[in-house]
This record gives C-alpha cells, sequence and structure tokens, in this order.
C-alpha cells in the first residue's frame, strides 16, 4: 500500500476538521463536495473505509512523524534479553 507523506495527512485532516467546524454538510453543494472529497481522499490514503478509521489511522501514522521531512515511522529497537544461566547436571 503507498503512504501518504505525513504533510499530506495533516493537511487533509486540518482541511476536514475546519470543513465540519464549518458545518459544511449542511452548507452549499461546493462546500458538501469539498468534505466528500477530502473525506475520500483521506480513506484512500490510510487504507480504510469510513472516515472515523481514517481519521485514526492517519493520526496514528502522524505520532512521531517529523512533517517537515521524508522520515518514516521507525520500529522501536529490540531490547537485550537477560543472558540465561547455565545450570550444570551434577
Amino acid at each position: 500500500m503507498l503512504m501518504a507523506h505525513p504533510a499530506v495527512l495533516q493537511d487533509l485532516i486540518a482541511q476536514y476538521e475546519a470543513l465540519t467546524l464549518l458545518g459544511a454538510e449542511e452548507s452549499t453543494p461546493q462546500a458538501r463536495q469539498r468534505l466528500a472529497d477530502i473525506t475520500y481522499t483521506l480513506c484512500v490514503a490510510t487504507g480504510t473505509r469510513d472516515i472515523d478509521m481514517a481519521l485514526i489511522a492517519a493520526r496514528h501514522r502522524l505520532s512521531g512523524a517529523r512533517p517537515e521531512d521524508d522520515s518514516l515511522l521507525q520500529a522501536p529497537e529490540p531490547q537485550a534479553s537477560a543472558p540465561v544461566e547455565q545450570v550444570s547436571a551434577a
């Protein structure tokens, strides 16, 4: 799956939140269409099928990412396990 750049996700979230705050759902046909377009784009960018899951996925992908560059989220490094004591059979 292609992954959207963090800056793109951040912009889409900001646009979605602004449109919902302004009440685009009950506004002009153009505002409703813009909200539908942003919703669709967020779903495609996150591989989800509804806006609630898309917002969760986008925010999750943004946590720890730096939108100014092309960094990727990195998995935590595995911790070294404690040495195993050998028991001698007597």
